[in-house]
């Protein structure tokens, strides 16, 4: 029958199934200690390395890294899809499996925010060419190349000057009905074209005076939009907020226009705006498309990939942009299956796609693309990087780093491939590397984790803790010696923990939005157990199967099993104590990686300043007075700490 299994099922069925039991069927558990053990069905092994939590209801592989729940086992035991493994399990309890007939429920919900979004996009668009303050926008298009027919095609409009004109517009035909205007505003605010004021009375429009760029899935539907604003207003660029149908780690912009060309293996281009796109698509490069103002995510990767098999990334050659370019190498790795590629185009300093391609041309800048660093090259440089590798101590370092990196490709040609051109620059063995850094299926920002059973274990493999990027060392005040990834413990404990969610909710906050590895999957599992306070992990990797995919659910099941899955139960108090220790930490990384000028500012800006404050804010006073000791803060700063005596 068709239509979509309720999640709400999907969780009692969780809790009506004991995962020993599913597995014992198949498998000859034997207990040890609080858990059940079995030689692992998914790898050939003599001594048991798949363990089985009965209380967690989570099982894991010590040698091979399998793990998940009742129905990821008999997904892949059985070697069935999610609805058959979900069927099966339902048989086995007795139960019938509702569906949800005609149109999801999530769907039918859409489906206003979307057509409100279209009337929209064609009321911006028609402001483009009617407004009478328009001017301004088509002057700025026509400056920056873009010619009427590129606007049109990618449905640039104009949002103009006023506080309410969308709304007023849209609203129009419910002036005399109360009930259908309340409706439409809860629309406008829910596909955030509209925002409350704050002091409670009425709304206004999200976007004003500022040029429209509607962002488009692959159906060509309206999403949401980013705004550029003429005039001095911040911020420059505005995007619509999170939505029921937009997200920005999932959507790229201009990939609705440049599918089409796409054909005969042309790569993807990523680049950072929005402009970029339009600009290069005015000059014949058709294969272009930008992230909303964040990071590449795995969701973009998966997009992407649907398209083409080989993307290029085109960043600012400045210390920035090599630090981008580092986090979307990081984070491209475990999508490398054989026959995918991605390559790195770094702009000349001073430079964008916008302005190089007025200068170059549009063939110039193709041969740039062409002429983009592979992805092993840059893997490497990034790795050697301030290494002298006529030094053997400096060749050591440079394998700890690429290593681990390699290894977290998935298992293939291309990793043999680079495991062996390592070892030739590094002047060492093959078999040396494999010593170094076993292979292991990973997944994206999975390290080593530090189990002592798994140590013991003969047929487990173990990896070493070294990072594939240098990580500073910030002192544990408990003197816990942390050997996963801070943010991957802070999860895991989340995990396993779900009642802390709302107890961290606030400490949580500051990080929202910081660039640290896997911070942002953190945030999204604590907002998930906020609002469902029943959930466990058991439910959250159900949740995460249906919503993400199977691949982002490996992954949370993979950053589960590390010390937590064996370790002694200790008191709540313990674990909320350790996880506000971890986001201490995490904010101290933080801001570390901010200038110093950003941290002296963030001092400052404090109501009271402490001892420990003052003598933070003496410290980078000295460091920026070193740099640049004519920078007006330092003086700001000094003032600020006599005052605070």
């Amino acid at each position: 029958m068709a239509g979509r299994i309720p999640q709400a099922f999907i969780d009692d069925l969780l809790d009506r199934t004991d995962i020993v039991d599913v597995i014992g069927e198949r498998l000859e558990l034997r207990r040890a200690g609080s858990n059940h053990k079995a030689r692992c069905p998914f790898h050939d092994e003599k001594t048991p390395s798949f363990s089985v939590n009965q209380e967690r209801q989570f099982y894991y592989c010590f040698g091979c890294n399998a793990g998940g729940n009742a129905i990821g086992f008999v997904m892949a035991y059985d070697h069935i899809d999610f609805v058959a493994a979900l069927e099966y399990l339902a048989h086995r309890a007795g139960l019938e499996i509702p569906r949800e007939t005609d149109a999801a429920p999530a769907t039918r919900r859409n489906e206003p925010l979307l057509a409100i979004l279209e009337r929209a996009q064609a009321w911006y668009r028609a402001r483009l060419n009617e407004h009478p303050a328009a001017a301004q926008a088509t002057t700025y298009l026509t400056q920056r190349g873009v010619a009427a027919e590129i606007a049109r095609e990618f449905g640039i409009g104009f949002a103009p000057p006023g506080w309410d004109n969308l709304i007023r517009f849209l609203d129009a035909g419910n002036d005399t009905h109360k009930d259908g205007a309340d409706n439409t505003i809860a629309l406008l605010v829910e596909a955030g074209l509209a925002v409350a004021r704050e002091s409670g009375d009425g709304h206004y429009d999200r976007f004003r005076h500022r040029i429209m760029f509607p962002i488009r899935d692959t159906r060509g539907r309206t999403l949401g939009f980013g705004g550029r604003v003429l005039g001095d207003d911040q911020p420059k660029y505005l995007n619509s907020p999170e939505t029921p149908v937009f997200h920005k780690g999932r959507e790229l912009y201009g990939l609705y226009e440049a599918r089409t060309h796409l054909r005969g293996g042309a790569p993807l281009l990523v680049v950072e705006g929005y402009m970029d796109v339009v600009a290069l698509a005015q000059f014949g490069i058709r294969n272009a498309v930008a992230t909303l103002g964040t990071a590449v995510t795995d969701d973009h990767l998966a997009k992407l990939f649907r398209h083409t098999s080989d993307l290029v990334f085109c960043f600012d050659g400045d210390a920035a942009g090599r630090r981008a370019a580092s986090r979307a190498l990081d984070i491209s790795l475990p999508a490398l299956g054989d026959g995918r590629a991605v390559r790195f185009m770094f702009l000349p300093d001073g430079e964008d796609p916008d302005t190089l391609v007025r200068r170059i041309g549009s063939g110039g800048f193709a041969q740039l693309i062409a002429a983009a660093q592979p992805l092993s090259e840059f893997l490497f440089a990034t790795a050697a990087s301030e290494l002298d590798l006529a030094l053997p101590d400096d060749r050591a370092r440079f394998c700890q780093r690429a290593a681990p990196m390699i290894h977290r490709l998935p298992p293939g040609v291309l990793r043999q491939l680079l495991l062996g051109e390592l070892a030739t620059r590094a002047g060492i063995p093959a078999s040396a590397l494999e010593q170094l850094s076993p292979p292991r299926p990973s997944a994206a920002g999975l390290r080593a984790v530090d189990l002592p059973e798994h140590r013991k274990t003969p047929g487990a493999v173990t990896e070493p803790a070294t990072p594939a990027r240098p990580v500073r060392d910030i002192p544990s005040k408990s003197g816990r010696n942390y050997k996963t990834p801070l943010a991957h413990h802070l999860l895991a404990l989340l995990l396993h923990h779900p009642h802390l969610c709302t107890e961290l909710a606030d400490a949580l906050e500051p990080l929202r939005g910081e660039a640290l590895p896997d911070l942002e999957l953190v945030c999204k599992v604590q907002e998930l157990l906020q609002k469902n306070p029943g959930y466990t992990f058991n439910h959250v990797l159900s949740y995460w199967h249906g919503m993400h995919g199977q691949e982002q659910r490996n992954l949370l099941a993979r950053i589960a099993a590390n010390e937590l899955l064996l370790a002694p139960e200790t008191a709540a108090g313990d674990h909320l104590a350790e996880a506000r220790e971890i986001i201490a930490r995490l904010q101290d990384l933080a801001e570390r990686d901010k200038p110093a000028a950003a941290r002296l500012r963030g001092l400052l800006d404090r109501d009271a300043l402490s001892a420990e404050d003052r003598a933070r804010i003496r410290a980078l006073i000295l460091e920026l007075s070193a740099h640049t000791p004519n920078d007006p803060i330092i003086n700001e700063a000094k003032q600020r700490v006599a005052q605070s005596l």
